[in-house]
């Protein structure tokens, strides 16, 4: 006789075999004992089994198995068995299995000694193969480096404005506090104060012209200085000078400056001052530089600076590399609280106190503690092995995964304990097989979690983005290890505080004994379990609730866009290949008379005059023009010596120096051939002077490249700027715009030259880039991480098609919430926020594997009752470890200066959560009761002898444990599950079955 899990009364024919059923707790067991008169018939059983399959609630399928239903029930019970054999071992022998662990822990971890930390940002958000990243290298091996600013914008306080009012005819000037005399010999003293600077490097003392951007030099040694003291030549004495009658002022530095502004690359104004326009370096250039010692020094003095006129807000090539690391610690208070506030929430939760007097005795402080140990050794550990690999580590990864795993390993570590504190020990059943039984139990639904999502997490690293690509290695790696330390390590600390807690011996001080002695060890529900059993699961799934249900630098970034008028520099380069020495290959690239309507500089000026679209804000500057101009024999800068044919300067005066080309009228035409390349040289190394301000020596000498041990002209570019750029969207815009530009370009040169390639490059390029992909990157990394779990939940399911389908469409909609939070609380779609995506497709499957796992094994007959049970017995344990856990730390960060916390983290950590829990314990348990999987497609339902025919009947002597039934030899045709069962003795049935849940 069978007793089915409805418990329904079973009447049989003949009287003889009766079944009298006790009244056990139905949520975990059922007990039935049968005492027959005399052995069974074949017949007989055929007939009982007829009647228990007529009166279930829930009829089964009479048919067989499938090749999916057989092999997924196998595998069900070899992890079952496997896991709880495993369990046994771990608490059998806990010194060995714990001394092996803390072996592989120190083993891993020793890799830390070989740690290598990114703070690089390019190497942190562009990809090697990016096509910012392949420009930027191509850029910086043609041309040298992007040099590195230093900057300052200066506002007068306290000063008011001034008229100039000129002596010859013309309207009054007004002049800004910033442009009064006294304050500019204020701003002098400041700059000078830079100059002076000193900063050790390699064991020596250096200053600002030590290694400065001098691009006149070894003629000239002046810095590179940009601002209106130059045009004064950084001089006090130049300031202060002016011409006067002693009455009238005829000239001064008002008339000089708006000469200069006019005219900012004249050698001689035409006041009666007569003083150059040109800084002291030769001009604006921009050549390479490379230091990062003087950074740190410079910004330190600016900010120390004390001067009650100015507001100076100051930016240096690494402020936003240095502000990303101080964002990162300013927090650490914060963000070690947030951990404390979860390590004391998991050691007391853990517990299950009964009283007051035994709180030292049922308290788990210390397995807690050993808990959140494990959890932070396999982030050491994941972090070791990489750095064996020399892997670098970034600071997301430092920040993100001790999240991401503390919250995985919290959830096994409550599910484990819990379902221990709820079980009650069989008879004659001793520790080690009892917490091995629960492991088989547990274990399972722990490793569809975890390996899901280390599966997940290794398809993420094909991510291109490295630092997706560095945390999806990490994560995947510390998740996994943390599974293997929980149920190994963790296992066998589990059976040490019980056996300190049967003999009655007080939490963390093992030495002393407790009060009260126990005679027997009971264990009993905590209020949180009857609460999820008793209320919440029943109120929820009711008919009528269902359907319901269903830094400094932001004041420079101010700054920047209320007084500059233009922004950062981008240089349209020209691949090597180009033939400049023809006609055509010159008008394809020149702007003057004569060339293409639609060559490179003609497109980036007119893009120019559409500047509020094109984000470029004004004419390039053009080597080729301007060599253009300075070879014409009408002007005086182009001069050989007429001996020895070499270079003769224009301030130099020699009757032996003449033209370079005669004026007849080919040598007024372009330079073509062997002329274009004999004199660009010469062009190139020409500084300007009075009496040439043409000369490429300050403006271009690194604009064009010559190919080593060749005639050819390399790669060349044309510099202009952008208009200014003050958020992100500006910078994006700016980018998209500029390759479009440049492809125009591409394009139309492709007609004349087949290999012609044009590309835009400027330093912020390289950041930026990944938000043009961000969206593809985004699908890729959540598509594979969703296709990832559904293969694994379907087989650790044992091939359960529809329940992982339920698994993914319940993730992809938090992922979906995600992206309304993100929209609702103005959170930008970059690369921090998609790591975090990626992360939440982690943490929502420990919200959703555990209760459709326990939903698929239970034994109740209709869905509503199975989604019951599933939701109180893995609902409690997920409510009070990942949700309550996480959530007290997120609300730490809440308080967190720093806006990278505050946005990325606080908010969307928030958001994982609480989406999470609301999909996990709410919407999935009332999707399942209405869509989950029939207890017709279950063959786990029935507990039933292993019958293939009569003459085995009578001599098997045995039930199986946990195989798959498909019942032939009686002429009925069922595939059945046998879950639990004892032996019964040779030619009568006695004793009595288990039915255990799952």
């Amino acid at each position: 006789v069978i007793t089915s899990c409805s418990s329904l009364p079973i009447k049989t024919d003949p009287p003889a075999y009766q079944a009298t059923t006790g009244a056990p707790d139905t949520s975990n067991f059922e007990l039935a004992t049968l005492t027959p008169a005399t052995p069974p018939q074949p017949s007989d059983v055929k007939h009982k089994l007829d009647v228990v399959l007529k009166s279930s609630l829930t009829p089964l399928i009479y048919r067989e198995a499938t090749w999916c239903e057989r092999f997924g029930e196998k595998f069900e019970n070899v992890l079952r068995v496997t896991f709880a054999s495993w369990g046994a071992f771990c608490v059998r022998n806990p010194r060995p299995v714990i001394l092996f662990s803390l072996v592989i822990i120190a083993m891993c971890s020793s890799g830390l000694a070989f740690l290598k930390i990114t703070t690089n940002p390019v190497d942190l958000w562009s990809a090697p193969n990016s096509q910012a990243r392949r420009e930027k290298e191509y850029f910086d091996t043609n041309f040298g480096p992007f040099f590195r600013t230093e900057q300052l914008i200066i506002q007068a306080v306290n000063t008011t404005p001034e008229i100039f009012k000129p002596y010859f005819p013309g309207p009054d000037v007004p002049f800004g506090p910033p442009l009064t005399k006294h304050i500019l010999h204020q701003i002098l003293d400041l700059q000078n104060g830079i100059e002076n600077i000193t900063a050790s490097y390699k064991n020596e003392t250096v200053m600002l012209k030590d290694f400065c951007l001098a691009p006149l030099a070894p003629y000239n040694n002046n810095c590179t200085i940009l601002s209106v003291l130059n045009y004064y030549q950084n001089s006090h004495s130049a300031l202060d000078a002016n011409i006067t009658d002693g009455y009238y002022i005829f000239a001064d530095f008002h008339t000089h400056f708006l000469y200069c502004v006019r005219a900012p690359a004249s050698l001689n104004d035409t006041t009666l001052l007569h003083q150059p326009c040109l800084g002291t370096f030769g001009g604006p250039v921009f050549p390479w530089l490379v230091m990062g010692g003087y950074d740190s020094k410079f910004l330190n003095f600016v900010k120390n600076y004390d001067n009650p006129n100015l507001i100076i807000s100051v930016s240096a090539e690494r402020s936003i590399e240095d502000e990303i690391n101080r964002e990162s610690n300013s927090d650490v208070r914060t963000v070690v609280i947030s951990y404390a506030v979860m390590f004391v929430y998991i050691s007391i939760a853990l517990g299950h106190i009964k009283s007051v007097d035994r709180f030292l005795v049922d308290s788990k402080i210390s397995l807690g503690i050993a808990g959140i140990l494990i959890v932070l050794s396999s982030v050491a550990c994941s972090l070791g092995i990489f750095s064996y690999f020399g892997v670098p580590l970034t600071l997301i990864v430092i920040e993100v995964i001790p999240f991401l795993v503390l919250a995985v390993g919290v959830d096994n570590i409550f599910i484990i304990v819990q379902t221990f504190q709820r079980d009650e020990r069989l008879q004659d059943e001793t520790l080690d097989k009892q917490i091995g039984r629960i492991l088989g139990e547990v274990a399972p639904s722990m490793f569809l979690s975890s390996f899901s999502e280390t599966v997940a997490f290794f398809l993420g690293s094909l991510s291109t983005m490295p630092a997706v690509r560095t945390f999806s290695l990490f994560a995947a790696v510390a998740v996994f290890i943390d599974f293997l330390l929980q149920i190994t390590c963790f296992v066998s600390l589990l059976g040490l505080d019980v056996k300190r807690q049967e003999n009655n011996r007080c939490d963390v001080l093992c030495c002393i004994k407790g009060r009260e002695e126990i005679s027997s060890f009971h264990h009993s529900k905590s209020m949180l379990f009857q609460f999820f059993k008793n209320i919440y699961s029943p109120f929820l799934l009711k008919d009528w609730m269902r359907p319901i249900i269903d830094s400094y630098l932001i004041v420079y970034f101010n700054d920047l866009g209320k007084y500059l008028h233009a922004g950062p520099p981008v240089y349209f380069v020209v691949k090597e290949g180009h033939n400049y020495t023809t006609p055509e290959g010159q008008n394809m690239v020149c702007g003057g008379v004569g060339c293409d309507n639609n060559s490179l500089v003609q497109q980036v000026f007119k893009a120019a005059e559409i500047s509020s679209y094109t984000r470029v804000g004004y004419a390039p500057s053009s080597w080729i023009d301007d060599y253009f101009d300075w070879i014409k024999p009408q002007s005086s800068c182009c001069r050989t010596y007429n001996t020895t044919g070499a270079f003769c300067n224009a301030s130099v005066v020699n009757p032996s120096c003449v033209r370079c080309r005669p004026l007849t009228k080919e040598g007024k035409q372009r330079p073509e051939g062997e002329d274009f390349m004999k004199f660009l040289p010469m062009f190139l190394s020409d500084n300007p002077n009075p009496k040439c301000g043409k000369g490429g020596h300050a403006a271009y000498s690194s604009a064009v490249n010559f190919i080593p041990n060749s005639s050819e002209i390399g790669a060349t570019y044309f510099m202009t700027y952008h208009t200014v750029l003050n958020t992100s969207a500006d910078f994006i815009d700016a980018l998209k715009k500029a390759r479009i530009i440049a492809n125009n370009i591409t394009e139309a040169m492709v007609h004349k030259e087949k290999n012609a390639e044009v590309f835009p490059y400027s330093l912020f390029y390289v950041f930026y880039e990944q938000y043009l992909t961000i969206v593809d990157d985004t699908i890729f990394n959540l598509g594979i991480s969703l296709g990832s779990i559904f293969i694994v939940s379907m087989v650790l399911l044992g091939f359960d098609v529809w329940s992982a389908v339920i698994v993914s469409f319940t993730i992809a909609m938090i992922l979906v919430n995600m992206f309304g939070v993100m929209w609702l609380w103005g959170i930008s779609l970059n690369a921090v926020s998609l790591v975090n995506l990626v992360m939440s497709c982690g943490i929502s499957v420990e919200f959703c594997s555990h209760v459709t796992r326990a939903f698929a094994i239970s034994t109740k007959a209709t869905r509503v009752e199975r989604a019951e049970e599933a939701l109180s017995q893995m609902g409690s344990s997920v409510f009070s470890g990942i949700t309550l856990t996480k959530f007290g730390g997120i609300v730490v960060l809440a308080f967190s200066k720093s806006q990278i916390f505050q946005i990325f983290y606080f908010r969307m950590y928030l958001a994982m959560v609480l989406l999470g829990a609301t999909h996990g314990l709410i919407f999935l348990p009332v999707l399942l009761s209405y869509i989950g999987k029939t207890k017709l497609e279950f063959a786990s339902d029935i507990l039933l002898p292993q019958l293939s025919s009569p003459a085995h009947a009578s001599s098997a002597g045995h039930l199986v444990f946990g195989s798959l039934l498909c019942i032939q030899g009686v002429g009925v045709h069922a595939c059945l599950g046998v879950l639990h069962a004892h032996a019964w003795g040779k030619g009568t049935w006695g004793g009595h079955t288990h039915m255990q849940r799952g």
